[in-house]
């Protein structure tokens, strides 16, 4: 699993990216695809509740960037 802890460093189009790949995937988790990724895929190994998190995390980020 890759590490997150480093979202400040993240610039905004990654960012972006990495929102829209989670909510893709809790959209999955939701309608019983939630297939396995591959090892190479940035959310390979995560379950739906750390792909909850990490969104959380992810807008939490966003959103401090568009106060600044």
């Amino acid at each position: 699993m890759k590490d997150y802890s480093n979202l400040p460093d993240f610039s905004d189009k990654q960012l972006r990216t990495l929102r829209n790949n989670l909510n893709n995937r809790l959209e999955a988790f939701k309608n019983g695809n939630d297939k396995k990724l591959p090892p190479s895929h940035k959310l390979f190994g995560m379950e739906e509740g750390q792909c909850k998190m990490l969104l959380d995390d992810v807008y939490t980020e966003m959103k401090r960037r568009a106060k600044a």
